[in-house]
């Protein structure tokens, strides 16, 4: 049991050196960020057409992620296996391109291969390596370092600290582009129209709202009436319209159930009686889902009408539906 607990604290000194490790590695890059950056983030905002990304191993799989990054944050990118480059694949680059090449030695045979057939072409190349004097330095327009002292791996073997230091850099360079061209939230989601934040700016109203098979009474329904179309509309609430589906009021069975109370209840008597008359509604279908949740919740309510100018039933917003929907 103590060689248990043992083990398990030096797992976490482990943790906590690594850690060290590589924020001693980003920290110390910090301290030394120079001019190339400028350069290139001002040549890849420039470019004509795509930032191209490649790399061989641990240093491709960083690159990917990267090219991810860009793409989404409004700089188009993609990423390039040198392999299938050689076979073929670089006719996907064309000469309004920028080519972002990443190798921590600058030696990797497989990217080595291609970056003469880059340059013969005059595509731009930014290189991203420890060794300004290795290949990739040479044929680099612009070299970005990402030398780092010490590997947090036990072997200095395993890249470690020099991809986070890749990655990091990746993330930095994608960040000033989104200050360069004023890259908003709005921008953000238009390449995110599944996620959360896609969700918020761009689902309307209109998307979510109910308009079919509506519980609509009118105004002399009787109570026992009512609750059965309460019932049935699966709403909690059922909508009094005049005979041209004009919204009237509205009677839930929180009404029913607080009119309960009261010593005369009948259900016989007719529901204009209990039900609330007048209740708030939107007439713009178009309004952004968030902004009808917001009214909602501002109101304390479940149920929200819509409605056209004239105060015409269109459909139903239920905040079940937006929270189902993932609108906050």
């Amino acid at each position: 049991m103590c060689a248990m607990k043992n083990r398990r604290n030096d797992y976490i000194a482990i943790t906590k050196e690594t850690l060290q490790i590589e924020a001693d590695a980003l920290l110390n890059a910090m301290q030394h960020v120079a001019d190339e950056i400028n350069d290139a983030v001002e040549s890849i905002r420039q470019c004509g057409g795509k930032l191209i990304i490649t790399g061989v191993g641990k240093s491709g799989l960083i690159g990917a992620k990267m090219a991810a990054t860009f793409a989404s944050t409004g700089t188009p990118s993609f990423f390039l296996h040198p392999t299938e480059a050689l076979h073929g694949d670089l006719g996907m680059i064309s000469s309004d391109d920028i080519v972002l090449a990443i190798s921590y030695s600058g030696e990797s045979s497989e990217l080595s291969a291609i970056l003469p057939h880059i340059k013969r072409f005059d595509i731009p190349l930014i290189g991203m390596t420890r060794d300004t004097n290795s290949t990739l330095g040479r044929f680099s327009d612009i070299v970005l370092s990402i030398e780092v002292s010490k590997e947090a791996c036990p072997l200095g073997i395993a890249p470690t600290s020099s991809t986070t230091l890749t990655l990091a850099l990746g993330d930095a360079l994608a960040i000033c582009l989104m200050h360069a061209r004023d890259f908003k939230k709005e921008d953000f989601a238009s390449f995110h129209p599944g996620g959360a934040l896609g969700r918020q700016l761009f689902v309307k109203v209109s998307d979510l709202m109910r308009t079919n098979e509506l519980p609509f009474v009118k105004k002399d329904t009787l109570v026992k009436d009512a609750i059965l179309s309460i019932s049935e509309g699966h709403l909690g609430t059922a909508l009094l319209v005049d005979e041209n589906k004009k919204l009237l009021g509205l009677i839930s069975d929180g009404d029913i159930r607080r009119a309960l109370m009261q010593e005369d209840f009948s259900l016989d008597e007719k529901i204009s009686r209990y039900a609330t008359m007048n209740p708030m509604t939107i007439s713009n279908e178009h309004m952004l889902a968030s902004e009808a949740l917001v009214l909602i919740e501002s109101k304390k309510i479940q149920l929200m009408v819509v409605t056209d100018e004239e105060n015409t039933v269109k459909g139903v917003l239920h905040i079940h539906k937006l929270i189902e929907e993932g609108i906050k």
